[in-house]
């Protein structure tokens, strides 16, 4: 049977194909999807985990077990888990494990490019790039057969063109489940230095047999052509390359490491002139040129994702540049209507504190006209980063800078940091932003919002325990559309030479649509056009410049109640109000 995916339902499919049995992953885009897909495969046991370090240990744990595991998340969640994937390339596997890993070129929705590929050569394990959805299937299976016969985890790449955009595959049955019991073989699971020194040894001979097997695999792929054009690619670019130089000569690298410089030797006798086309870093490129193989070298910006056009540029094709082009209007991001952090920033707004930011949609709280956010780096960075400025400063900034962290967040990094200032007596602010879901990935349950990946209940982390059993004293829980409310805690919470957490309670409106109510409007006879309602950055409220007035699009409002709260002229109303 044939059905259209797109690459991250076809690695769910794979996983299932290959008889996995256990995937444990944290969400971030753009490998969201898989686990998503993964969850309506009753045969594979699946969850979210705090953050991807735990996730792949999960998966670990599961090919320790004997069975099939994979786990998967996006390019910056690998520098998370990369402290196991370090030392799982010298104890091996026992089942097979795969570790999904999606490239966003472009950051469409991260804060670096970094390329996963030097991850691969970093850890020295083998890596596999499909460049469809039917190969995103098939390389899955094919990458648990590597695991297990080069006892090795193994990494597959995928990028966000990839993981969302469709084709068709040919769907398979679900194979046999391995189950090779658990391993007890303290020489290769205990990773003391005298066992690792030997396990060291034995990844360097992995590698070159890797790279023997690579020559000989369907993984790769030659398609000779003109042979005064030869090009190695990979992954998605082999899709632009072909389209975009139909004539050439195209080696196509499914295992992207380790390389088999034989093969590239060969490929490159069989051309006049060969080149590598490649996003992001120059990784092949650099590693041929090391062999001493000759490569014509294009002037490719390592920054941002190619494309069919682009590549043409590449090789000097031009293009009619007569096409008519449509203008569309342009639509900046901004916080949804309604959405429960918005209070709470206009009052950090309001105070002119320093927001240390974090990793999620409240990141949105750096636009204006809110503008209150300074800093934003990685996942729990914001506590962390915080207790920093104020030993920095020997506790005088910690009255201006606080802290700003999704629910999700927190459990994922920012809790250890929470400790940290704890126990090292600092006295940072810590807002726990709790709208009880990962908004950002697509409102995904994690350990605080009582429900596991199916939906089932589970037991729901209680923040205030939590801090308070951390040993934050001064622990507050506040209604972030209460203006006055949030403005005194803060206030009075930075002030203090103590370290304070201060928790919000109001539900993301996707996650809990109970909390949209009727929509609120202007009178027109009371507004003096002050302008205030517009500061809080909501997008259902405008400005209409001839009139001189705000005026709330009621199809957008949610009802939260936020603006009558700043507006000091009673001149916001809801629908029905008597």
């Amino acid at each position: 049977m044939k059905k259209v995916l797109s690459g991250n339902e076809a690695f769910a499919r794979g996983a299932f194909e290959a008889g996995v049995k256990v995937v444990s992953s944290y969400p971030g885009t753009p490998s969201t999807e898989i686990t998503e897909n993964v969850k309506f495969y009753d045969e594979i046991y699946s969850e979210w985990a705090p953050n991807e370090k735990v996730a792949f240990e999960v998966a670990l744990g599961a090919s320790l077990a004997g069975k099939r595991a994979m786990t998967c998340m996006k390019h910056v969640g690998l520098n998370v888990a990369a402290d196991p994937l370090m030392t799982a390339s010298y104890t091996g596997v026992n089942g097979g494990l795969a570790v999904v890993v999606a490239d966003d070129p472009n950051m469409y929705s991260s804060q670096n490019e970094q390329d996963s590929r030097n991850y691969a050569r970093f850890a020295k394990v083998p890596m596999l790039e499909p460049s469809d959805s039917q190969e995103a299937k098939d390389f899955l299976i094919k990458a648990y057969e590597i695991s297990e016969k080069f006892c090795t985890p193994v990494l597959v790449r995928s990028c966000t063109r990839l993981s969302h955009s469709k084709t068709v595959v040919e769907l398979g049955e679900r194979g046999e489940e391995v189950d090779f019991g658990l391993e007890n073989n303290i020489p290769k699971w205990v990773m003391v230095p005298a066992n690792a020194r030997n396990r060291h040894k034995f990844v360097e001979e992995r590698l070159v047999k890797l790279a023997e097997f690579s020559k000989s695999s369907d993984l790769n792929r030659v398609e000779l052509n003109s042979p005064k054009i030869g090009i190695i690619c990979s992954g998605v670019v082999y899709q632009y390359v072909k389209e975009a130089m139909p004539d050439a000569s195209i080696l196509k690298l499914g295992m992207v490491y380790p390389i088999n410089f034989d093969m590239i030797r060969e490929f490159a006798s069989k051309v006049e002139k060969l080149y590598v086309v490649e996003e992001l870093d120059k990784f092949f490129e650099t590693e041929i040129k090391a062999q001493g193989i000759k490569i014509e070298t294009l002037n490719r910006d390592v920054c941002g994702e190619l494309s069919v056009d682009k590549v043409k540029e590449l090789f000097g094709i031009k293009e009619d540049t007569n096409v008519e082009t449509l203008e569309l209007p342009n639509r900046p991001p901004n916080m949804c209507p309604g959405c429960s952090h918005r209070g709470m920033f206009y009052a950090i707004s309001r105070l002119k504190l320093f927001s240390v930011g974090d990793i999620g949609c409240y990141t949105l709280g750096l636009l204006p006209p809110l503008s209150a956010m300074n800093s934003t780096v990685c996942m729990g960075a914001s506590v962390s980063m915080t207790h920093g400025i104020d030993k920095a400063s020997d506790g005088k900034l910690a009255k201006k800078a606080v802290a700003v962290i999704g629910d999700s967040t927190f459990l994922h990094t920012g809790v250890n940091g929470l400790m940290n200032i704890v126990y090292n007596k600092g006295f940072s602010t810590v807002i726990i932003l709790d709208n009880r879901t990962t908004g950002m990935t697509g409102h995904q349950p994690n350990p605080a919002t009582g429900i596991t990946i199916k939906g089932e209940p589970a037991p729901k982390i209680d923040f205030e325990i939590l801090a308070r059993a951390i040993g934050v004293k001064h622990v507050y829980t506040v209604d972030p559309f209460d203006i006055n409310q949030c403005l005194e805690v803060l206030k009075r919470e930075v002030e203090r030479e103590e370290p304070s957490v201060i928790i919000t309670n109001r539900p993301c409106i996707f996650a809990d649509k109970t909390v949209i109510s009727s929509p609120y409007f202007v009178d027109i006879e009371k507004c003096t056009g002050c302008k205030a309602c517009t500061r809080i950055g909501c997008p259902a409220i405008l400005w209409d410049d001839n009139k001189k007035q705000a005026f709330i699009d009621e199809i957008l409002c949610t009802g939260c109640g936020l603006c009558p709260k700043v507006c000091r002229f009673d001149a916001i109303h809801q629908r029905g109000e008597k």
